[in-house]
């Protein structure tokens, strides 16, 4: 699996992005990285949106071979494979907290606690520097 740079339909910076993260999964494990902690495949596939394994693997690993992600084996358990988000994917986050407040802003996503979004609305770098860190540790 190979993320190739050259298969970009432009150079425009949010075409290139869109062209790694474009599709409906890649930032959907992001996410399970971010705010739930996910670590192993077994956790991806719980995700409420129901991701099936093959998409999961491609999708894990175009996030690796572009560097967003980076995977080790199990210090516990050989057979098992751990998922972390690498510089380049925590610098996502930012991103993701958008995310979350614009969908629960204009299009009232059913999941997002409103007294909790006007909380991170109120100071996104806060959460984004909790959330930062919690990932780093």
């Amino acid at each position: 699996m190979t993320f190739d740079p050259d298969q970009r339909r432009s150079g425009c910076p949010v075409s290139c992005s869109l062209d790694l993260l474009g599709d409906k999964w890649s930032l959907l494990i992001v996410r399970d990285m971010v705010f739930v902690h996910k670590r192993y495949f077994k956790e991806f596939l719980t995700s409420d949106e129901g991701i099936a394994t093959n998409i999961l693997t491609d999708r894990l690993g175009k996030l690796e071979a572009a560097g967003i992600i980076s995977k080790r084996p199990d210090p516990d358990n050989g057979r098992q494979v751990i998922y972390t988000l690498t510089d380049k994917g925590v610098a996502l986050v930012p991103l993701l907290v958008e995310l979350v407040c614009w969908g629960a802003l204009y299009d009232n996503a059913p999941d997002a606690d409103a007294d909790i979004v006007r909380s991170i609305s109120k100071d996104k770098q806060r959460f984004v520097n909790k959330l930062t860190n919690a990932i780093q540790r």
